[in-house]
Formats: structure tokens, C-alpha cells, sequence
């Protein structure tokens, strides 16, 4: 049996910070972040990020540790809480996932063949495929893809480059097909995922008031800040709460336009979280919002998990 990791996860503002301190500290446990933007320094208010403060003296890995103009990928998300599961349990504590970044905890539980080093040793192949798409367009990159592999092009959208350019890229250096990729559950673990959500009228309700809370807190300066630095076509500058800030810094839309986008895409955001989460993976369900006293349910099914 590999090591017991405890994963948190659920839409955004549904509370997984507050509990997952709470846990933590009842289990003697360590948090990584599974979120794809927290890694981003200075993306701190739009990506609701938890302070020094609310950390409560638990110890967190994966924030702040990357600048926004460098590469942050599924890949070393898998390398890095790899690595951190196995001190954090040496350590004789609990390791924690917390996060909504579906794709990456999938990626680590199901053991994805694409985070696997041998794919990003060589860039030169990756980078070859960004400048033919850069070139002669995204639409002309994915047909590449079709003619190799159709039965991953179809599950890829034409828009979602980075993703087009992982398959060709795996389909290069391996002659294997990006479809054919053989992913197994990885035995090293042995995870308890537990999932908070509410009544979506609820959740939508939060959120909107949490993007609120933001703007208060300084999420347009923030957003301008990220833009100034001209670098707004990078994965960390394009996340919700500023890229929709961009047009009306250029005068192309209102403010309110602007606040009104990014809860709108917020709430997308959500639905997709929880669409990922209940099809693609095992979740206990749990919805804190209304039933906040089931905490202690929560602490009994760990208990049990742990004692197994």
C-alpha cells in the first residue's frame, strides 16, 4: 500500500481552505497546493490565495514559487508533490492536497504518462510545434495532430494549443500515439479524496460575493500590475479575475464589464470544476455551507481511512 494522501477538493469559494487547515491540524498534517495558478508570485488576491496568516503555522508547498514568466506544467506538479508526499510522510504527518486544478490531481492519482520526465527533457521538439502554430495558426497545428492521431485531436479542442502541441510533441519523441497513452493508477498512493460542494444558487451567490471581496481588496491594481509587464499572452496572466480586466484597461469596455465578466466566467469556472471532479474521480461529497457541523463526519471517515 503506498503512502496515504488526503485530498480536498471542490469549487472555488466553497470553503476547502477553512477545512483543510481544520484537518490539518487535527491530523498532524501538511498542505501542497493543487492549484496550477497559486505557484504564480505576486498572483496573490485574483487567485485567492491563503495568507500567512490563515496558514495557521501549518506548513504549504507549491506557493509562490514560480515567477509568472516561467514554465509551470502538469509535469513538475507530479515531480514536485511526489516528492513532497514522500517527506511530508517520512515526517510521521498526513500530506494534504488542496485544490480545484481537477486535471493535475487526476494526472498524479492515475500515474499520466505526459508528466513523466522523458517528455520534457528535449524542448526542441515543443518548441518546433509553437513556432509552426505561431506561423501558420492554431487551426493548421491541430490538423497536424488529426493526421497522426485523429482520436486525440478530437478530444482537443482546436483552441487549447498548449495541449495540441503536448500530443504532437509525445507522438515525436516516442512514436506513440498521444491516445494510446497507458495510464495506470499509481500504487504509491493510497488517497482519500473528499469533495465540498452547496446548492449551485448558493455557490454562485458566494462566488459572487468573494470576486466582491476581491475588487475591495485590490484585484484591478493587481491585474493591472500583471498587464504593465506586457506579458499578458502567459498562461499565469491569462486566469479569471485578469484577463477580463485587460480590454478595459485598453478603454475596449467598462469597468463594469470587466467585474461583471469575471464572475460570470467564475461561476463557468465552477460548474466545470465539479463536472471534472464527479465524472473523472472517487469523491466523498460534502456540503459545509449548509451542514456545517458534518466537519466531524468528515474527521470520522479519515479516521477510519487512516486506521485501515
Amino acid at each position: 500500500m503506498g503512502n496515504k494522501v488526503l485530498i480536498i477538493v471542490g469549487p472555488t469559494a466553497v470553503g476547502k481552505t477553512q477545512l483543510s487547515i481544520e484537518l490539518a491540524q487535527y491530523f498532524n498534517g501538511e498542505i501542497i497546493s493543487g492549484d496550477s495558478m497559486q505557484v504564480y508570485r505576486n498572483l496573490d488576491i485574483g487567485t485567492a490565495k491563503i495568507t500567512h496568516k490563515e496558514m495557521q503555522n501549518i506548513k504549504h508547498y507549491l506557493i509562490d514559487c514560480c515567477e509568472i514568466d516561467e514554465r509551470w506544467s502538469v509535469a513538475e506538479f507530479i515531480k514536485a508533490s511526489s516528492q513532497y508526499i514522500d517527506e511530508i510522510t517520512k515526517k510521521n504527518k498526513l500530506p494534504f492536497i488542496v485544490g480545484g486544478t481537477g486535471f493535475y490531481v487526476q494526472a498524479l492519482l492515475d500515474n499520466f504518462q505526459l508528466g513523466k520526465d522523458k517528455y520534457d527533457e528535449n524542448l526542441k521538439v515543443r518548441n518546433e510545434w509553437i513556432e509552426y502554430s505561431k506561423k501558420n495558426g492554431k487551426r493548421a497545428l491541430w490538423d497536424e495532430l488529426n493526421k497522426v492521431d485523429s482520436k486525440a485531436a478530437k478530444k482537443i479542442p482546436i483552441s487549447n494549443e498548449r495541449r495540441v502541441v503536448r500530443a504532437l510533441e509525445v507522438y515525436n519523441e516516442t512514436g506513440e500515439k498521444f491516445s494510446n497513452q497507458k495510464d495506470v493508477r499509481n500504487k504509491d498512493f493510497d488517497p482519500l479524496i473528499i469533495g465540498l460542494t452547496t446548492k449551485r444558487e448558493k455557490l454562485y451567490e458566494r462566488i459572487n460575493q468573494r470576486v466582491d471581496l476581491m475588487l475591495i481588496e485590490g484585484l484591478e491594481t493587481e491585474a493591472r500590475r500583471v498587464y504593465e509587464t506586457g506579458n499578458v499572452e502567459l498562461p499565469a496572466a491569462k486566469g479569471i479575475g485578469y484577463k477580463e480586466f485587460y480590454p478595459y484597461f485598453r478603454g475596449e469596455y467598462s469597468y463594469q464589464r470587466a467585474v461583471e465578466l469575471i464572475k460570470q466566467n467564475s461561476r463557468h469556472y465552477a460548474k466545470r470544476q465539479l463536472t471534472w471532479f464527479r465524472n473523472k474521480m472517487d469523491v466523498i461529497w460534502f456540503d459545509l455551507i449548509e451542514k456545517p457541523e458534518e466537519t466531524e463526519k468528515i474527521k470520522k471517515v479519515i479516521t477510519e481511512w487512516i486506521q485501515k
